[in-house]
C-alpha cells in the first residue's frame, strides 16, 4: 500500500543466482506496470508477468535456458519495455536473439534480432522521423529497432576499450537528437537522427561521462552524475546539451541518481542523502537535504502524488513531499 507500507501480496521464485563479486543477488531491473500486469527481469534471466491486482503468475520465460542469455559481470539488469503487444528486452542471447520480443499474454517469442551482448542499460521508445522506434544501449552501442517487426534500423558503435567495463545509463531523446554515455574514458554522444542515419553533433569523453545512472534532460540541459563511481567518486554536473558545454559542476556527492520534477532536481545519493534544488543552469544551489537512508543506495527513487519512494540494501522509505497545509 502506497500510503501505509503495508503488504498487498508477493510473489516469489527460485533463483541460483549468485553474484560473482559477492555483492547483492538482485533483482536490477525495475518492473514494468502495463494492461493490468507486471512484468520483471530477475538477475538469473528470469521473466515474469504476474497480474497486477493478485500477484498470480501468469507466465515465466527462462532467458538462460531458452535463449543462452548472457549474465555478464553482475547478472540481467534490463528493466522491461512494454510496447503494443510485446515486452522488450535485452538479453544478449545466442542466435541473434540479442534484443528480443516476447508475446505480453502468453510469453512466447515474437521476434529477435541483434548479436549485441546486453548491457545494463533499459530500453526506451522514442518518436524519430515521425515513427516509434525502440533505443538499446547495448554493451556494443546504440541499436534503433522497428518495435514492431524487430528489424534494426541503425547502429552507432560505443563502448570503452577495456573489457571491465559496462554501458549502463539510458539514451535520452530530445526531438531528433539522441545523448548517448558511458564512463571508462569513453564518454559522451549527441546524436542526430534523419532517415535512420546518424550524425554526430558532439562526442567526447571529460564533460557527461555516465557509470550507470541516467542524466535528466531540463529546458536543453543535462543533470547528471559524471565520472566512475567505484574509482573516487564523481562530481554533478549541467551540461548544455546541443554544445557539450559544461555550465557547473558540484563536487562532494560522490555518486547517485537524479530525478526531474517540473522545474526541480531530487538527488538521492548513494550514502542515502536526499536533496531538492531548481534545475538552474546557471548554478546548483540546494533548498533542502536530509539524510533518508542508508549508504548503499544505488536504486532510483519513485515520486507518485507528492510522495517520494527509495530503498537502500536493508530498508524501503516514504518521505512526503508535499507542503503543509
Amino acid at each position: 500500500d502506497a500510503v501505509s507500507g503495508k503488504p498487498i501480496w508477493k510473489h516469489v521464485y527460485a533463483s541460483d543466482y549468485r553474484d560473482q563479486f559477492g555483492k547483492d543477488n538482485g533483482p536490477r531491473a525495475t518492473p514494468a506496470i502495463a494492461n493490468g500486469q507486471v512484468y520483471t527481469m530477475g538477475a538469473g534471466g528470469i521473466v515474469s508477468a504476474l497480474d497486477f491486482k493478485s500477484g498470480k503468475a501468469l507466465w515465466r520465460v527462462d532467458t538462460q535456458k531458452q535463449f543462452s542469455a548472457n549474465l555478464g559481470f553482475f547478472g540481467m539488469a534490463c528493466s522491461p519495455l512494454v510496447h503494443g503487444k510485446d515486452v522488450l528486452l535485452n538479453i544478449g542471447g545466442e542466435g541473434n536473439a540479442g534484443i528480443i520480443a516476447l508475446d505480453t499474454n502468453s510469453g512466447k517469442l515474437r521476434w529477435k534480432t541483434s548479436a549485441d551482448s546486453s548491457s545494463y542499460a533499459s530500453p526506451m521508445i522514442a518518436m524519430l522521423d515521425g515513427n516509434p522506434r525502440a533505443l538499446f544501449f547495448t554493451r556494443a552501442g546504440l541499436e534503433a529497432v522497428e518495435p514492431d517487426t524487430g528489424k534494426t534500423l541503425f547502429t552507432f558503435p560505443w563502448r570503452p576499450a577495456i573489457n571491465a567495463s559496462v554501458n549502463a545509463a539510458t539514451p535520452l531523446v530530445s526531438g531528433n537528437l539522441i545523448f548517448i554515455s558511458t564512463s571508462y574514458n569513453k564518454g559522451a554522444a549527441l546524436l542526430a537522427v534523419k532517415d535512420n542515419k546518424t550524425e554526430t553533433v558532439w562526442s567526447r569523453d571529460g564533460v557527461m561521462s555516465n557509470q550507470y545512472a541516467t542524466c535528466v534532460l531540463g529546458e536543453g540541459h543535462l543533470y547528471g552524475f559524471h565520472g566512475r563511481a567505484d574509482a573516487g567518486g564523481c562530481e554533478l554536473r549541467c551540461v548544455e546539451l546541443k554544445t557539450g558545454r559544461m555550465k557547473w559542476s558540484h563536487p562532494g556527492l560522490r555518486s547517485g541518481t537524479v530525478t526531474l520534477a517540473g522545474n526541480e532536481l531530487l538527488i538521492l545519493t548513494e550514502r542515502g542523502e536526499l536533496l531538492r534544488a531548481p534545475a538552474d543552469p546557471a548554478a546548483f544551489r540546494p533548498t533542502a537535504r536530509a539524510q533518508i537512508l542508508g549508504f548503499t543506495v544505488r536504486a532510483c527513487l519513485a515520486l507518485a502524488n507528492g510522495r517520494l519512494y527509495a530503498r537502500d540494501n536493508n530498508h524501503f522509505v516514504c518521505v512526503d513531499l508535499r507542503k503543509p497545509e
